[in-house]
Parts: C-alpha cells; sequence; structure tokens
C-alpha cells in the first residue's frame, strides 16, 4: 500500500466545527461509495494476522500487486514469526527481493517476528501501541491490521486516501494524521470500519493521481475538486 510522501510531524490540530453540509456531502459520498462496493477489503493477500502484518510492513512505499507476487511463495510455507526466524533474515531477503527497500524491510520483519514471540506468545496484538511498538510499523500499519485482523473502526490514510479527501472536499489537513483526525470525525457511523478501503478504492481506480476519471465518477455531483474532468480526453 503505498505511503504519503514524509511530512514534518507536527501537533493535531484543534477540531473545527463541521458544517450540515459538509456532513451531508460525507454522508453521500460514502453511501454512494458503499452501495458500490460489497464488503470492500485490502487487496493484499495473507493468511492470518501475522501474515497481514508481514505483508503491510512490505507494501510502504510498494504496490500490493508488487508485495503479493512476492509473497505468495513465502506465505506457503511461512505463516507465523518462529517459521520467520527459523527462514532466516537472508531466507526472506530471497523472496522479497523484487520490493523496493527489501534490505530494511527484511530486517523489520525478522526483528518485529522475534518481539512477537518474546512479548505476545508470537501471536499479533489487537492494541494500537503494542502494534506500534514493533519494528517497520507505524500508524497506518497498524491500522490497517486493526481493521482487517480485528475488525476496529480505523481509517488508515494512505496516498489514496490523501489525495481523495483532498479533492472531495472532505479534509484540507497538510499531514496523513490531520487527514485521518478529518476523516473519523466525518465518516458516517455505518461506514466506520470499511470506509478507508472505500477510499482507496476510488483513489486507485477512479480518482487517480494523474488523470482523474471525473466523467464516470459516481461522486462527481457532491465533490469539491475544483478541476472536475468531464470528458475524456
Amino acid at each position: 500500500m503505498p505511503t504519503p510522501p514524509p511530512v514534518k510531524s507536527s501537533p493535531r490540530r484543534k477540531p473545527v466545527r463541521i458544517s450540515p453540509q459538509k456532513r451531508a456531502r460525507a454522508n453521500a459520498i460514502f453511501d454512494t461509495l458503499g452501495a458500490l462496493h460489497d464488503a470492500p477489503k485490502t487487496e493484499l493477500e495473507f493468511v492470518n494476522p501475522y501474515t497481514l502484518l508481514v505483508a503491510v510492513v512490505l507494501s510502504a512505499q510498494a504496490t500490493d500487486a508488487g508485495v503479493n507476487r512476492a509473497t505468495r511463495a513465502l506465505f506457503a510455507t511461512v505463516q507465523t514469526p518462529a517459521q520467520m526466524l527459523a527462514l532466516g533474515l537472508d531466507g526472506l531477503k530471497s523472496h522479497i527481493r523484487t520490493i523496493g527497500l527489501y534490505n530494511a524491510k527484511a530486517a523489520n520483519v525478522i526483528a518485529l517476528s522475534a518481539l512477537l514471540l518474546e512479548r505476545h506468545g508470537g501471536e499479533v496484538p489487537a492494541d494500537r501501541a503494542a502494534l506500534e511498538a514493533l519494528p517497520g510499523v507505524g500508524r497506518k500499519t497498524a491500522s490497517v491490521v486493526l481493521n482487517e485482523a480485528f475488525g476496529h473502526a480505523t481509517c488508515a490514510v494512505d496516498t489514496h486516501v490523501f489525495r481523495v479527501a483532498h479533492r472531495t472536499g472532505l479534509s484540507t489537513a497538510k499531514t496523513p494524521d490531520g487527514v485521518e483526525d478529518d476523516l473519523l470525525r466525518l465518516i458516517p457511523p455505518r461506514w466506520a470500519r470499511p470506509a478507508h478501503h472505500l477510499l482507496i478504492l476510488h483513489g486507485r481506480y477512479l480518482c487517480k493521481a494523474r488523470t482523474p476519471e471525473c466523467w464516470r465518477c459516481p461522486i462527481v455531483a457532491p465533490c469539491a475538486f475544483a478541476d472536475k474532468r468531464l470528458s475524456p480526453r
């Protein structure tokens, strides 16, 4: 899953009042996208919470498709932290060489696997603080695991969510954390769990970075994007 460009950390913004118009826009956007996608989920392939965690760590600055190609053979035999440690650093690298930054990612996966055994009995914790204490696991990775593996109503902000939130007018925040704060206040409770998947799918296949396909967008009416392309070139 791609991540937004790195930004300087800053304190969380003070929440501002949400206007009825903005609340109505959010309802229209999520109701429309939700009606189009039945039970949306991550496109990363995984077997259990541990392999999901590994896949998400590997997906930083990489595509889900590229990670899936690399992990299919890996996850056929490695599905627990103990099995990962038995495979070893070099063995893991041999599986994920096609993924960007694979040396650093492999080191993080080995280190987090050791800590899962040491601190959590080999299980992935369903707790944000415990997840973020693992090597290579930041807020976005923890949010994805909590949402997908444990059903928590989190909103992981990747580059697609960041872009769609800005274009639609759901957020003007300059950081992923700020966008997350805005979205969590706007997402209707009925869409709390699948919301970030809905935004990811929309950004990946329609609201693309270079050429948003507004002419066939189902949320073109409530979208606040100023440069809508209402016909294909």
